[in-house]
């Protein structure tokens, strides 16, 4: 028998260290080789580390939440027969035990003309995975101080639902809990309504780690070292609601359907040509600003695991269908987990949006190193007075934040005032130059 050591490994890119964010498997565990044993992050992407070995799992080595450096042994496992030299870690052999001849007894007798069978060779042992069906009864499932293992959707679900998973059983390998176990703990622990009020004194405390923690490391980053200005306008956005409606209606089957945030980008586009030194990031450790003449717009992405920025590369050089069928795409990938890290990463000037629940004002936090946000509130209809009588008009506020260290108030002004102006004259965000 020996050990084999798997280690922290290099994803390139510089990266010292990573943050364990999961655990699939526990210790005393039959794993095959390829079954992912670990999740670990680097920035904002995540990587799964599969198993190369077949065994059972000796240590877990780190907690949840922990940055450990590349290289460092994350995991051992015992495996059959020899490792490979270099990641093989011998167990120590057991102490010889003093040779003493058989008594008279224990020695068989074997006929002269015979010779003793010799004995079978052992099967090779086969590593089942156990079968674990969902429980119809619930209660603690687990050892004490034993850690349920789940995906972060699931976990994410139980903290929102009050449920403790340490007493929720797991159908999948290695105990893993699913969604259809929650369903199962939540369809058995059922209760009747109280009509009456109760207290609720409970307290849960969560570790911030993973992509939630780079948010905080991010946004805490971003407001102690940028002083913010943000400036907010409404627009009337009446006749682009109507534009938008008769391109929908009147669209391509192989065009997507049309929010509004692609013509904002397209009017981002137009005001930076006039105003380029908005597409630009502040390298303030050097003091130097690069300005862009390409618009890398970011587009700020909630996903299940917390909010992330894709970037619509050279926005500049596409139309408003490019850019609409970009966007959802990148949407898309950032909420399935399927985004790359490239496509994460080198946006020059950032859009966020709330959608409909987006209210009348926010305060958008820059994404360092960028000098300016484009923050986007909901549209509603609000009496507007026009040539002598109050009319119904779509509005939308728009609440912008920038770099006040690079930016004035001035040309932050200017910036969303000529986008006001394309978006109210919707015409005007197709006309060249």
């Amino acid at each position: 028998m020996g050990v084999h050591a798997i280690k922290m490994p290099d994803v390139g890119e510089g990266i010292t260290e990573a943050e364990i964010v999961e655990w699939n498997v526990g210790v005393g565990d039959l794993v095959r080789e390829d079954d992912v044993l670990a999740a670990v992050m680097t920035d904002k992407a995540t990587v799964e580390i599969p198993s190369p070995v077949e065994g059972k799992i000796v240590s877990l080595d780190g907690e949840i939440g922990a940055m450990t450096a590349v290289g460092s042994t994350i995991v051992t496992i015992e495996v059959a027969g020899g490792a490979p030299a270099s990641e093989e870690i011998k167990t120590p052999a057991a102490p010889a035990k003093k040779q003493e001849p058989p008594k008279p007894e224990e020695v068989p007798e074997v006929p002269a003309t015979e010779k003793p069978e010799a004995a079978p060779e052992p099967a090779p042992a086969v590593l089942p995975k156990p079968a674990i069906s969902v429980p119809k009864t619930n209660g603690p499932p687990r050892a004490e101080g034993e850690k349920p293992l789940a995906s972060p959707s699931v976990r994410k679900r139980a903290m929102d639902a009050g449920i403790e998973l340490v007493y929720v059983r797991g159908s999948g390998p290695a105990g893993r809990i699913q969604h259809e176990d929650l369903d199962a703990y939540i369809a058995g622990r059922a209760e009747p309504v109280s009509s009456s009020f109760q207290p609720n004194n409970t307290i849960t405390e969560t570790k911030v780690i993973g992509l939630r923690r780079k948010i905080a490391e991010r946004m805490q980053d971003a407001k102690s070292r940028i002083p913010h200005i943000t400036y907010v306008d409404e627009v009337d956005m009446t006749e682009l609601e109507d534009l938008r409606a008769h391109l929908n209606k009147t669209r391509q089957d192989d065009q997507p359907k049309l929010t509004i945030l692609p013509f904002i980008m397209r009017a981002m586009v137009k005001a930076l040509k006039v105003h380029p030194k908005l597409s630009a990031h502040f390298e303030d450790d050097a003091g130097i600003v690069r300005q862009y003449g390409a618009a890398h717009i970011g587009i700020a992405v909630q996903t299940s695991n917390g909010l992330m920025v894709a970037v619509v590369r050279n926005a500049e050089a596409r139309d408003i269908w490019d850019i609409a069928a970009e966007a959802q795409r990148l949407a898309q990938a950032a909420r399935d987990g399927t985004i790359t890290r490239e496509e994460l990463t080198g946006s020059t000037i950032t859009l966020s949006s709330l959608g409909t629940i987006g209210g009348i004002v926010s305060t958008p936090v820059i994404n360092s190193p960028e000098v300016a946000i484009v923050g986007v509130n909901k549209i509603a209809m609000r009496p507007v007075y026009q040539d002598g009588a109050f009319v119904p008009r779509k509005i939308m506020n728009l609440s912008s934040s920038f770099d006040h260290r690079i930016i004035d108030g001035w040309d932050a002004a200017e910036f969303i005032q000529h986008i006001r102006g394309l978006l109210e004259t919707p015409a005007t965000l197709f006309m060249e130059p």
